[in-house]
C-alpha cells in the first residue's frame, strides 16, 4: 500500500504532535437525532485546526451494544450507525488530511462484546459456525485458572469469569462480563486481527490506539499480564504495520509502571540507540496521578520520582501524556495513603470515584481556577512526551457527577450559548446525555463562540501555549534534566535539542514564591521569555533568582555559556 504523502512524509511525525482525544457521540450532530456522529466531527475539524492540534484521536467508532461506549466491539470493520457509515468515515478522512490533521482510530484487541457473531458461534455449540469460531475466546471447566490475576473492574465484577451455559463453560474476561477475552494463543484470532489493522489502513488513518495490550496472552501462574508471547504478537502488528503502511504510528495503551512499559516499545533493553521495534509511543499512565498530587502538595517530589523512576527510551519512540481523558484519572500506581489523599481532596463526593479513580474533568478537579488549569497544562506541554487533550478542556468544560460510571465526563461539546449548544439541532431532551447546564460550566457561560471572540479566554490562552511550543521543538523533542532547587514548590527543569536549551519553570503553590537555580553552565547568557520576548537578568555562576505569581510559570529559552 502507498501511504499518504501529506500524512505519512515525517515517519516521526508524532513526536510534534499535539493530539486530541474526541467521543463521536459527544461532538457535533449533522442530522439532529441528539447524538453526534462523523459528519459532524468532520464539519468541526477547523477548529481543531484553527486551535494547533495535529491529530485526532476518536474513541470507538465500530458497531456495539454500547455497554462501554464501543470498546464491546460487535464488528471491527463497519461504522456504528448512529455516528454514520463507512463513506462518512472516508470524507472525514479526506477533509482532515486537508487541514493537515492525522487521524487515529482505535484498535481493540483484546476483547469483544458478547455480542460479537465470533462469541456468538463460539458459545453455541448448535450455531453453524460453532466449529469455526469455538476456540476464539477463552474458555474453561472451572473459574479457578489463572487465579494470580487481579481484577480491574472491583466496582462491578467480582470474578474474571463468567459462566455460559448454552457451552456449559466458564469464558475469560480481564474487563466487563460482556467483553470476552479473545484467545491469542489461537493462531486464526492472531491473522484476523492483522487483517482489521489492514481494513483501516486502507481507509487512509494514520495511526492506531491500541487499547488494552497488557493482556491479550493467559498464563498460569502468572499475572496474565505483560507477558512474553504478547509481546511476540506485538513485534509481529509493528513488522506488518511497518511493512504495509510505512508511517502509520501505533499507540499502546499499557497501565502501568513505567518500567513494565518499556518493553511495549521493544528494541533492546539495555541500549536506548537500537530503535524499537513494537510501539512508537506508550501512555505514561504513572505521571498524571503525579501532577495532581504535586499541585495539592505544593511539592513537585511526585513528578521528581516517577520521571526519576522512567527508563529512557529506544531510538524513535516517544511517551503520551495526559492530564484527563475518557476514563477516570486512575490512582492504581500510587500507594493506599496517596489515594487516601488523592481522593479527600479532589473527590470529597463518593459519587466522584470511580474504582480506583477519580471520574471528574481537569476544570472542576482543579477548583474552575483559571491559574491552576493554566499551570497544568504548562506542566503537560514541557514534560517529555506528546500532549493529549481531552475534548472540551480547551474551554474549561464541567462535568456531570449524576451520570453513572464515565458518562460524566462524556457530556456534549459546548459550541456557543444557542439552544443545544451548537451540538445538535434536536431537542435538548432527546440527547444522549444532557447539557451541563449549572451556573459555573453551563454552556451558556462557557462555549467556543463566547471564547474565540475574547482574546484573553482559556482557548485562546490553550492555542498561543500550542503555537509556542511547536515554534520550540526541544518540548517535543529535547533531552531531559530535572532541576531541584531547595524550594520545593517549584518545578524546574531543561529541555535541550539540537543546540537550543529551554528553560521550564512551575510555581505549583497557590502562593507567590521565590526560586534560585544553578545555571552556572549559562553564565552570561539572558533568558528569554518564549511569550512575550522579555529579556530577563543574565546568568551569572551565582544562583539564578526569580520571581513566581501563585500557580506562576515561565517558558524561557536560554544559550549555551
Amino acid at each position: 500500500m502507498q501511504s499518504d504523502p501529506l500524512v505519512n512524509s515525517d515517519p516521526s511525525w508524532f513526536k510534534d504532535a499535539v493530539f486530541y482525544e474526541v467521543f463521536v457521540r459527544a461532538y457535533a450532530d449533522s442530522n439532529g437525532d441528539g447524538i453526534g456522529d462523523l459528519a459532524g466531527l468532520a464539519s468541526k475539524l477547523e477548529h481543531l485546526q484553527w486551535l494547533g492540534i495535529d491529530a485526532v484521536w476518536m474513541l470507538p467508532i465500530c458497531p456495539s451494544p454500547l455497554r462501554d461506549d464501543g470498546y464491546d466491539v460487535a464488528d471491527y470493520t463497519a461504522i456504528h450507525p448512529d455516528y454514520g457509515n463507512l463513506d462518512d468515515f472516508k470524507a472525514l478522512v479526506a477533509v482532515a488530511h486537508r487541514l493537515g490533521l492525522k487521524v487515529v482510530v482505535e484498535l481493540i484487541p483484546n476483547h469483544t462484546s458478547d455480542q460479537n457473531p465470533w462469541f456468538q458461534a463460539s458459545r453455541d455449540p448448535g450455531h453453524p459456525e460453532h466449529t469455526k469460531y469455538r476456540d476464539w475466546y477463552v474458555w474453561s471447566d472451572t473459574d479457578q485458572k489463572y487465579k494470580d490475576a487481579r481484577i480491574i473492574f472491583i466496582d462491578s465484577e467480582p470474578s474474571n469469569w463468567t459462566y455460559e451455559p448454552l457451552r456449559g463453560q466458564y469464558y475469560w474476561h480481564r474487563f466487563f462480563d460482556h467483553q470476552p477475552d479473545l484467545n491469542y494463543d489461537n493462531p486464526e484470532v492472531q491473522r484476523e486481527m492483522l487483517r482489521v489493522v489492514q481494513f483501516w489502513m486502507d481507509l487512509g488513518v494514520d495511526a492506531f490506539r491500541v487499547d488494552a495490550t497488557p493482556y491479550l496472552i493467559e498464563r498460569e501462574g502468572t499475572s496474565c499480564e505483560n507477558l512474553p508471547e504478547t509481546h511476540d504478537y506485538l513485534k509481529r502488528v509493528r513488522s506488518f504495520v511497518d511493512g504495509y503502511a510505512p508511517g502509520t504510528m501505533l499507540l499502546s495503551e499499557a497501565n502501568q509502571w513505567p518500567e513494565d512499559v518499556r518493553p511495549y516499545f521493544g528494541g533492546d533493553l539495555q541500549n536506548p540507540e537500537v530503535p524499537g521495534d513494537e510501539f512508537h509511543m506508550n501512555f505514561h499512565f504513572p505521571v498524571m496521578p503525579r501532577i495532581y498530587m504535586a499541585l495539592a502538595r505544593a511539592d513537585r517530589t511526585p513528578i521528581v520520582e516517577i520521571l526519576a523512576r522512567t527508563p529512557p527510551l529506544p531510538k524513535g519512540c516517544q511517551w503520551g501524556i495526559f492530564l484527563r481523558c475518557h476514563d477516570e484519572l486512575t490512582l492504581e500506581m500510587v500507594t493506599p495513603e496517596e489515594r487516601k489523599f488523592m481522593w479527600d481532596f479532589y473527590a470529597p463526593e463518593p459519587r466522584m470515584r470511580l474504582n480506583l479513580g477519580i471520574r471528574r474533568r481537569l476544570a472542576p478537579l482543579l477548583g474552575n481556577d483559571r491559574g491552576r488549569i493554566e499551570l497544568a497544562n504548562s506542566i503537560l506541554f514541557t514534560l517529555p512526551g506528546s500532549p493529549v487533550i481531552y475534548y472540551g478542556d480547551e474551554i474549561g468544560m464541567g462535568d456531570n457527577i449524576w451520570i453513572d460510571d464515565r458518562g460524566g465526563v462524556r457530556t456534549p461539546m459546548q459550541w456557543n450559548a444557542g439552544r443545544g449548544a451548537g451540538f445538535s439541532g434536536a431537542d435538548p431532551s432527546k440527547f444522549y446525555f444532557p447539557l451541563i447546564d449549572d451556573d459555573t460550566f453551563g454552556y451558556q457561560q462557557v462555549n467556543v463562540a463566547q471564547q474565540r471572540a475574547d482574546p484573553d479566554s482559556l482557548l485562546n490562552h490553550m492555542r498561543t501555549m500550542m503555537a509556542v511550543r511547536k515554534a520550540n521543538p526541544a518540548f517535543a523533542r529535547g533531552d531531559f534534566k530535572m532541576l531541584e532547587p531547595e524550594n520545593r514548590a517549584v518545578l524546574a527543569f531543561l529541555r535541550t535539542w539540537d543546540g537550543v536549551n529551554l528553560l521550564a519553570i512551575n510555581n505549583l503553590s497557590t502562593e507567590p514564591q521565590m526560586v534560585a537555580l544553578d545555571l552556572a553552565a549559562f553564565a552570561g547568557s539572558t533568558p528569554v521569555d518564549l511569550f512575550t520576548g522579555e529579556r530577563l537578568p543574565a546568568v551569572t555562576a551565582e544562583p539564578w533568582s526569580l520571581a513566581l505569581g501563585p500557580s506562576g510559570y515561565r517558558w524561557l529559552s536560554i544559550a549555551a555559556a
